[in-house]
Protein backbone atom coordinates (compact mmCIF):
# COMPACT_ATOMS: atom_id res chain seq x y z
CA UNK A 1 0.00 0.00 0.00
CA UNK A 2 1.27 3.93 -1.26
CA UNK A 3 0.09 6.42 1.11
CA UNK A 4 -0.34 9.58 -1.54
CA UNK A 5 0.11 13.19 0.22
CA UNK A 6 -1.01 15.79 -2.28
CA UNK A 7 -2.86 18.45 -3.39
CA UNK A 8 -4.92 19.29 -6.69
CA UNK A 9 -1.53 20.47 -8.72
CA UNK A 10 -0.04 18.99 -12.01
CA UNK A 11 2.41 17.60 -9.49
CA UNK A 12 0.10 16.05 -7.64
CA UNK A 13 -1.70 14.87 -10.35
CA UNK A 14 1.43 13.13 -11.98
CA UNK A 15 1.80 10.26 -8.55
CA UNK A 16 -1.99 9.69 -8.95
CA UNK A 17 -1.76 8.78 -12.71
CA UNK A 18 1.61 6.67 -12.20
CA UNK A 19 -0.20 4.53 -9.66
CA UNK A 20 -2.93 4.19 -11.52
CA UNK A 21 -0.90 3.25 -14.54
CA UNK A 22 0.99 0.88 -12.34
CA UNK A 23 -1.88 -0.84 -10.39
CA UNK A 24 -0.52 0.06 -7.13
CA UNK A 25 -3.20 -0.04 -4.75
CA UNK A 26 -3.07 3.42 -2.75
CA UNK A 27 -4.27 5.79 0.13
CA UNK A 28 -5.21 9.48 -0.86
CA UNK A 29 -4.38 11.83 2.13
CA UNK A 30 -5.05 15.99 0.12
CA UNK A 31 -3.41 18.15 1.87
CA UNK A 32 -5.37 21.50 2.26
CA UNK A 33 -3.02 24.49 1.24
CA UNK A 34 -5.90 27.11 2.33
CA UNK A 35 -4.48 26.19 6.38
CA UNK A 36 -0.82 25.45 5.16
CA UNK A 37 -1.33 22.20 6.57
CA UNK A 38 2.01 21.49 3.75
CA UNK A 39 4.16 23.27 6.83
CA UNK A 40 2.71 21.60 9.48
CA UNK A 41 4.92 19.47 11.41
CA UNK A 42 3.52 16.52 10.92
CA UNK A 43 4.08 17.03 6.95
CA UNK A 44 7.67 18.36 7.54
CA UNK A 45 8.33 14.94 9.08
CA UNK A 46 7.32 13.55 5.62
CA UNK A 47 8.77 16.26 3.86
CA UNK A 48 11.20 18.64 5.55
CA UNK A 49 10.84 20.90 1.98
CA UNK A 50 7.00 21.25 2.78
CA UNK A 51 5.86 20.89 -0.90
CA UNK A 52 3.40 17.91 -2.14
CA UNK A 53 3.92 15.08 -3.31
CA UNK A 54 5.23 12.71 -0.81
CA UNK A 55 4.38 8.86 -0.60
CA UNK A 56 5.33 6.35 1.95
CA UNK A 57 5.76 2.94 0.94
CA UNK A 58 4.01 0.85 2.96
CA UNK A 59 4.90 -2.33 1.74
CA UNK A 60 9.04 -1.57 2.07
CA UNK A 61 9.31 -0.46 5.68
CA UNK A 62 7.58 3.00 5.05
CA UNK A 63 10.08 3.99 2.93
CA UNK A 64 9.32 8.15 2.67
CA UNK A 65 10.02 9.46 -1.20
CA UNK A 66 9.38 13.43 -1.78
CA UNK A 67 10.02 15.12 -5.20
CA UNK A 68 7.41 14.30 -7.85
CA UNK A 69 10.38 13.17 -10.32
CA UNK A 70 12.38 10.89 -7.44
CA UNK A 71 8.84 9.38 -6.79
CA UNK A 72 8.00 8.63 -10.46
CA UNK A 73 11.54 6.82 -10.80
CA UNK A 74 11.20 5.16 -7.64
CA UNK A 75 7.16 3.65 -8.59
CA UNK A 76 8.90 2.39 -12.32
CA UNK A 77 11.68 0.59 -10.94
CA UNK A 78 9.44 -0.75 -7.82
CA UNK A 79 6.74 -2.48 -10.68
CA UNK A 80 9.39 -2.74 -13.20
CA UNK A 81 6.51 -0.52 -15.44
CA UNK A 82 7.63 2.92 -17.79
CA UNK A 83 10.85 3.09 -17.50
CA UNK A 84 13.08 0.39 -19.92
CA UNK A 85 15.88 -2.03 -19.05
CA UNK A 86 18.30 -0.62 -21.70
CA UNK A 87 20.32 1.89 -20.60
CA UNK A 88 20.39 4.08 -23.24
CA UNK A 89 16.72 3.85 -23.24
CA UNK A 90 16.26 4.45 -19.65
CA UNK A 91 18.55 7.32 -20.46
CA UNK A 92 16.55 9.21 -22.41
CA UNK A 93 13.43 8.55 -20.32
CA UNK A 94 15.22 10.57 -17.72
CA UNK A 95 16.99 13.00 -19.96
CA UNK A 96 13.25 13.99 -20.96
CA UNK A 97 12.04 13.51 -17.12
CA UNK A 98 14.63 16.08 -16.04
CA UNK A 99 13.44 17.91 -18.66
CA UNK A 100 10.08 18.46 -17.52
CA UNK A 101 11.03 18.94 -13.95
CA UNK A 102 13.85 21.46 -14.97
CA UNK A 103 12.18 23.39 -17.79
CA UNK A 104 8.60 22.53 -18.15
CA UNK A 105 7.39 22.81 -14.67
CA UNK A 106 9.18 25.68 -13.36
CA UNK A 107 8.44 27.62 -16.71
CA UNK A 108 4.79 27.11 -16.26
CA UNK A 109 4.76 27.48 -12.67
CA UNK A 110 5.78 30.85 -13.07
CA UNK A 111 3.90 31.36 -15.68
CA UNK A 112 0.86 30.49 -13.61
CA UNK A 113 1.98 32.92 -10.59
CA UNK A 114 2.39 36.02 -12.91
CA UNK A 115 0.07 36.09 -14.84
CA UNK A 116 -3.08 34.67 -13.04
CA UNK A 117 -1.90 35.11 -9.10
CA UNK A 118 0.68 37.92 -8.49
CA UNK A 119 -1.18 40.96 -6.86
CA UNK A 120 1.12 43.53 -9.32
CA UNK A 121 0.75 42.78 -12.74
CA UNK A 122 4.24 42.71 -14.59
CA UNK A 123 4.38 42.31 -17.97
CA UNK A 124 8.18 41.90 -18.49
CA UNK A 125 7.82 38.38 -15.95
CA UNK A 126 4.55 37.43 -18.27
CA UNK A 127 6.18 37.68 -21.00
CA UNK A 128 9.29 35.97 -20.40
CA UNK A 129 7.68 32.64 -18.54
CA UNK A 130 5.09 32.13 -21.33
CA UNK A 131 7.79 33.44 -24.32
CA UNK A 132 9.83 30.16 -22.51
CA UNK A 133 7.14 28.38 -22.03
CA UNK A 134 6.42 28.07 -25.94
CA UNK A 135 10.03 27.20 -26.59
CA UNK A 136 10.58 24.68 -24.32
CA UNK A 137 6.65 23.56 -26.30
CA UNK A 138 8.61 23.68 -29.55
CA UNK A 139 11.22 21.53 -28.29
CA UNK A 140 8.65 18.68 -26.69
CA UNK A 141 6.58 19.35 -30.72
CA UNK A 142 10.02 18.50 -32.95
CA UNK A 143 10.88 15.62 -30.68
CA UNK A 144 6.96 14.60 -31.25
CA UNK A 145 6.76 14.86 -34.94
CA UNK A 146 9.39 11.95 -34.66
CA UNK A 147 8.35 9.59 -31.85
CA UNK A 148 5.30 9.26 -30.60
CA UNK A 149 6.25 9.53 -27.40
CA UNK A 150 8.62 12.00 -25.28
CA UNK A 151 11.07 9.47 -24.89
CA UNK A 152 10.57 7.33 -28.24
CA UNK A 153 8.21 5.20 -28.96
CA UNK A 154 6.77 4.17 -25.70
CA UNK A 155 4.87 5.85 -22.76
CA UNK A 156 6.69 6.29 -20.26
CA UNK A 157 7.31 8.26 -16.91
CA UNK A 158 8.62 11.13 -19.04
CA UNK A 159 4.95 11.78 -20.08
CA UNK A 160 3.41 11.11 -16.82
CA UNK A 161 5.39 13.50 -15.87
CA UNK A 162 4.48 16.28 -18.29
CA UNK A 163 1.12 15.64 -19.69
CA UNK A 164 -0.74 17.14 -16.16
CA UNK A 165 1.55 20.08 -17.10
CA UNK A 166 0.86 20.88 -20.62
CA UNK A 167 -2.44 20.09 -20.53
CA UNK A 168 -3.03 23.89 -18.81
CA UNK A 169 -1.43 25.39 -20.78
CA UNK A 170 -4.13 28.00 -21.50
CA UNK A 171 -4.16 29.27 -17.75
CA UNK A 172 -0.65 29.71 -17.89
CA UNK A 173 -1.13 31.93 -21.09
CA UNK A 174 1.06 29.39 -23.79
CA UNK A 175 -0.49 29.59 -27.21
CA UNK A 176 -0.60 25.86 -28.66
CA UNK A 177 -1.41 27.39 -32.51
CA UNK A 178 1.03 25.49 -35.12
CA UNK A 179 2.11 22.40 -32.59
CA UNK A 180 0.17 19.55 -34.23
CA UNK A 181 2.56 17.05 -32.79
CA UNK A 182 2.51 18.38 -29.32
CA UNK A 183 -1.68 18.72 -29.64
CA UNK A 184 -1.77 14.78 -30.52
CA UNK A 185 0.49 13.61 -28.01
CA UNK A 186 -1.93 15.93 -25.56
CA UNK A 187 -4.91 14.58 -27.56
CA UNK A 188 -3.80 10.81 -27.13
CA UNK A 189 -3.07 10.90 -23.44
CA UNK A 190 -6.18 12.00 -22.47
CA UNK A 191 -8.06 9.20 -23.63
CA UNK A 192 -6.02 6.76 -21.05
CA UNK A 193 -8.17 6.10 -18.29
CA UNK A 194 -5.57 6.74 -15.57
CA UNK A 195 -4.53 10.11 -16.98
CA UNK A 196 -8.53 10.30 -16.68
CA UNK A 197 -8.52 9.25 -13.23
CA UNK A 198 -5.42 10.89 -11.85
CA UNK A 199 -6.29 14.88 -12.65
CA UNK A 200 -9.54 14.30 -10.77
CA UNK A 201 -7.57 12.43 -7.48
CA UNK A 202 -7.74 14.36 -5.43
CA UNK A 203 -10.07 16.24 -6.75
CA UNK A 204 -10.25 19.95 -7.17
CA UNK A 205 -11.03 22.54 -4.59
CA UNK A 206 -14.46 24.03 -4.91
CA UNK A 207 -13.52 27.68 -5.18
CA UNK A 208 -14.25 30.63 -6.60
CA UNK A 209 -11.38 31.91 -9.19
CA UNK A 210 -10.78 35.09 -6.71
CA UNK A 211 -10.49 32.55 -3.69
CA UNK A 212 -7.95 30.75 -5.65
CA UNK A 213 -6.38 34.09 -6.25
CA UNK A 214 -6.10 34.95 -2.78
CA UNK A 215 -5.05 31.29 -1.83
CA UNK A 216 -2.27 31.61 -4.15
CA UNK A 217 -0.92 35.09 -3.68
CA UNK A 218 -1.17 34.40 0.24
CA UNK A 219 1.54 31.07 -0.66
CA UNK A 220 3.38 33.52 -2.98
CA UNK A 221 4.76 36.44 -0.65
CA UNK A 222 5.01 34.17 1.89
Amino acid sequence: MIDLYTAATPNGFKISIALEEMGLDYRVHKLDFNTNEQKQPEFLAINPNGRIPAIIDRDNEDFVVFESGAILLYLAEKTGKFLPDDPKKRSQVIQWLMFQMSGVGPMMGQANVFYRYFPEKIPAAIERYQKEGRRLFEVMNIQLAKHQYLAGDEYTIADIATWPWVRIHEWSGINMEGLTHLQRWLDELALRPACQKGIVTPPPSVLSDEERAKQIQKMVTK
